[in-house]
This record gives structure tokens, sequence and C-alpha cells, in this order.
């Protein structure tokens, strides 16, 4: 089996190469920017879209020409990714899987990526790296990187410059040493519920720190915009979101870790996170109904993070020789797990399940986790596959793991 698994540290860099690595993520935005805004051009002009290799030929001219020149003090793989993002970033859109690229915003998530490894160096009993043009960078080793090195991403975050170093390696495919099946309904009141009644509690990062945070940025709001104290108030601000999304990494793996050492076989509801997250503010002329209400419940599902505890059970399900299978969320807690019988009547209240076919009682929730694991064990009897697709961004193993009873 071959495992994907990238390794994140925190980097110490010396002020020379924070300058410098400010102006890589700098470049690579301003490439990227350049190109969305060519590409809009030319299709307001009537052309067909400008493909990767094309582009890539803008970019030689553009280092080269008299206007960017600084483009050259930039390393070159870093902006021709920066290309191939955006190439992935209208690919998905032509494919209805994301919207419109979107131009990026600086100090919103600047990073710049070293796809070729030929030059880069790691020496772990030194704890630093060679990246071209940075030169050896110290960082703060955590544990050790295992396998041969892909590719290094440089990222800037909370105030911090961090490096994600990808490795391949080659596993033996795992032997299962869990034999139980399990569904799980998530939720906001309950985080995750079990089919056997047990339920992991929510940890809300979000809510706790929102009043901190809404003070913070009253004070930033109140600073003259890109002075000293505004940068300053800033980066207060950064610093708690940082935390907040900390805090939500470190519940979600700790909670999929312990699931997918414990069970071979997990059923999830295939949840569109985005569209149950969509804004219903509306328009002008057609205003949307409950808006407070609907922007609460949307603070509510982000702040459980349904996405990433999906993507992480994915890939540590695969790693431990497990499967992970994703059913159809419909009336999953409106049917009754005794009788069957669907109705809406069946849930009394966001909490209470009382069947009013059979009288079968239980929490609303559980019944729900009871559902998708039997909607699950139908659809691997049948012979589907329900997994879906991993996210392009992700860390783990490409491989997946087959589960037999």
């Amino acid at each position: 089996m071959q495992r994907l698994q990238a390794f994140k540290f925190e980097l110490m860099p010396n002020g020379a190469q924070v300058r410098d690595m400010r102006s890589f993520g700098g470049a690579c935005r301003f490439v990227y920017n350049k190109a969305l805004a060519l590409q809009k051009e030319n299709h307001d002009a009537g052309h067909r879209f400008i493909g990767y290799v094309a582009m890539a030929r803008r970019l030689t001219d553009w280092r080269n020409g008299p206007e960017t020149p600084w483009l050259k003090e930039a390393p070159c793989h870093p902006l021709q990714h920066a290309l191939k993002d955006l190439d992935r970033a209208y690919k998905n859109f032509f494919a209805k899987r994301a919207g419109f690229p979107r131009f990026k915003r600086k100090g919103n998530g600047d990073s710049f990526h070293y796809p070729d490894t030929k030059q880069i160096k790691l020496d772990e009993a030194n704890l630093r790296i060679f990246l071209p043009k940075l030169g050896w960078l110290r960082y703060r080793k955590s544990r050790d990187v295992l396998g041969d090195v892909r590719n290094v991403t440089v990222s800037w975050s909370g105030g911090k410059w961090f490096v994600s170093i990808q490795t391949q390696r080659e596993l033996e495919q795992p032997l299962r040493t869990a034999t139980t099946a399990i569904g799980i309904d998530v939720g906001i009141a309950r985080f995750a519920t079990m089919s056997d009644e047990t339920c992991i509690e929510p940890l809300n990062s979000f809510t706790k720190h929102q009043q901190r945070l809404a003070r913070y940025q009253r004070r930033m709001s109140r600073k003259v915009k890109f002075s000293n104290n505004w940068k300053k108030a800033k980066a207060r601000v950064q610093k708690i979101h940082a935390s907040i999304a900390n805090a939500r990494k470190d519940f979600l793996h700790k909670a999929t870790t312990t699931i997918s050492k414990n069970h071979a076989l997990v059923c999830i509801e295939d949840l569109q996170v985005r569209n149950m997250s969509s804004s219903a503010r509306g328009t002008n002329k057609q205003p949307g109904k409950r808006v407070r209400q609907k922007c609460g419940l949307n603070r509510g599902i982000l702040d459980q993070g349904w996405g990433e505890f999906r993507r992480q059970l994915q890939y540590k399900m695969a790693w431990s020789g497990g499967m992970l299978v994703a059913v159809l969320p419909h009336h999953t807690s409106q049917r009754c797990p005794t009788c069957g019988h669907v109705s809406k009547e069946n849930r009394q209240t966001q909490a209470v399940f009382r069947c009013v076919e059979c009288g079968y009682e239980n929490h609303a929730d559980a019944v729900g986790a009871i559902n998708i694991l039997e909607r699950g064990c139908r659809l691997l009897a049948c012979g589907e596959w329900a997994q879906s697709g991993l996210s392009v961004k992700q860390e783990p193993a490409e491989a997946t793991a087959q589960f037999s009873a």
C-alpha cells in the first residue's frame, strides 16, 4: 500500500528569510491574480480558455519583461504551481465542483509550493530544511519525517510561518484488528451520535471565543486602516482565529483516531455542508426569511467541522484497514428502525423520536445513526460503492482498504 502523508512544522526563519518568504508569497499571489484577470479579459473578448501550457509561456514573458522584473527574484517552480492552482480551480468550476475562481487577497493564506524536490534537502539531525532561494531554515521538530519527500509547501498563518512536507512510502496492507461496524449521525447539540447510542459532545471552539473575538474586531475597526496600531490589532484577531482552528482540528483528530481504531466499518451521511450552510439573506427584491436564525444555524454547522471530520475519517479508516461508507441522508431521523414507518410525526422534537405506528422510542440522533448503519450495510450487501472521492488538498493515502464481513 502506498501512503501519502504530510508533516507540518513551524519554521524559525531569520529576518532576511522572512522578507524573502513574504516576497515569494506575494509573487505567487500576483501571478495568480494576473492570470485570472487575463482569463476574464480573454473570455469577455469571446476567445477560448487559455490552458496551463500557454499561460506558462506568458509567465516567462512576465519574468523577462520590463514591467515585472522582480518576478525573477522568486523561484520559478512556485510561480508555475500558482498557474496550476488557477487551472485546477477553473476545471473544478467547469465540473461544477466549486464556484468561480476569485482573486487572492494579501495576508489571506499566503503560501508557495515547491513541487520539485531535487534541490530540497532535509537535515533532521540539525532540525533544518534547505529550500531554493531561501537557504537553510530551522524548524521546530515534533516528530520524525517518514518516507521520501515529494513536495514542500511554505505557508503563513496566525503570524507564524509553517512548512508542510509531503512524503510517500510503501507499507504493507494493514490487517484489521477491529471487527465492529458503526453508524454515525453528526449534529450540533451532539457532535456525533453512534448507532450503539454513545455520543461525542461538541467542542464549539468558535462559540467559546465568539465574544472575545468580537471585542478585538471592534477595537481593530476603530483604528486607522493600515496604521501600525491597526496591524497590531489585526494580528491579535488573527491569533484568536488560529487558536480556534487549532482547537477544532485537535478535537477532530482525537475523535477520528478513536473511531478508526475501534471499528472496521463506519457509515456516515453524505451531507452537502456547503448547501446546508448557504446564506438565507436573499436579494433586495426577494429578501430571505428568518435570516438571523439561519445565520446562527450556519455558524453552528461550520463550527463543528463536519467536512474535515469526514476527510480525516476517510484516510484514517484506509490506514487502519477499514472502510468508510457515505449514504444518502434522506429520512434517516424520521424512519423507525423497528417497523420501517417513515413520517415527520415520528420525530416529536429535536431530540425525541417516538414512532406513531409501533410506539418505538429513542433519542432522534441515535435513531438516525441506526438507520445510517443499516443503509450502509445494505449498500455493501448489494455490491454498490458509496464511498465519495477524496479532497485534493488532503494529506493521506491514495489506497483504499476492502472490507469483508
